[in-house]
């Protein structure tokens, strides 16, 4: 009954205004940059995740007993994805990936309507890259994202959910001003690439390793198969919450939490 009493509701001329401030946020000239550095940076990201795939396909057909082309693809994705984020850091954050915009979100770093205009661009710049990649390889079928068939929905999910952890917390730690160990300059995408590489090598063969829904939706907008794509979207969103969670509350607490810690060396014993 308390809490009921206290409770005030907002006016809706104040939150007509919240409204408004919300949307000029994302119309300024610098908003406006950001865009459009998400959008060059996904779009050469995965003009690269998915032409190493193709171009390996094409030199290596028979790839069921060769590891060559899953390691191709994984230097590739690493290599990109350094390069994508060095370039887009300073002007969008290098977000490059819905799941980590969507770890920013919860994080507080970014408001919700700029947090889903990221996310279009994303998937547009996916789109884009994907289906000129169609056009320029003469009609080439653009290979999708998809589970090994021994595998579950759920399995290739909860692949996507640890192997998208991996590369967010590293993401969320490269970012983090109180990281005395490296900075988004270079060190920071260099770390986020080689966990890139490393997961792809490991999911590679079992979920195509994607922890992007972006990357995901993209070849399956142009080659129209929609086929497990919600492994590719719950498990690397569920997986990016998780990071955000831990490096938010456990390993990066906020300063009022860190200034009201017991200091165990002042904590006496019995």
């Amino acid at each position: 009954m308390f809490l009921i009493s206290q409770f005030q509701p907002i006016p809706i001329v104040q939150m007509a205004s919240i409204a408004r401030t919300r949307f000029h946020e994302c119309i300024t000239p610098s908003a406006l940059r950001s865009y459009l550095a998400e959008f060059i940076s996904t779009f050469f990201f995965v003009l690269a995740a998915v032409g190493s795939t193709m171009s390996a396909r094409s030199v290596t057909p028979d790839v069921t007993y060769s590891a060559s082309p899953l390691i191709a693809t994984a230097l590739a994705q690493g290599f990109a994805l350094f390069a994508a984020m060095y370039i887009s850091a300073d002007i969008s954050g290098g977000h490059i990936n819905p799941a980590v915009t969507f770890a920013f979100t919860v994080e507080g770093y970014i408001n919700i309507p700029k947090a889903i205009i990221y996310c279009l661009t994303q998937m547009i710049a996916a789109i884009m890259a994907s289906l000129i990649l169609h056009v320029a390889t003469a009609g080439q079928a653009v290979p999708i994202t998809g589970i090994i068939p021994e595998m579950t929905g759920f399995g290739g999910a909860m692949v996507e959910t640890i192997i998208t952890f991996a590369l967010v917390y590293t993401t969320l730690i490269a970012a983090d001003t109180r990281n005395k160990n490296g900075s988004m300059a270079v060190a920071g995408p260099l770390a986020v690439g080689m966990m890139t590489t490393a997961c792809v090598l490991l999911a590679g063969s079992f979920t195509g390793g994607s922890m992007n829904p972006a990357r995901s939706f993209g070849p399956a907008v142009v080659a129209g198969n929609f086929k497990n794509q919600a492994v590719y979207w719950v498990g690397p969103l569920v997986g990016s919450s998780i990071a955000a969670l831990v490096h938010q509350n456990l390993m990066y607490p906020p300063p009022d939490y860190e200034n009201n810690a017991p200091n165990p060396s002042t904590s006496t014993s019995v």
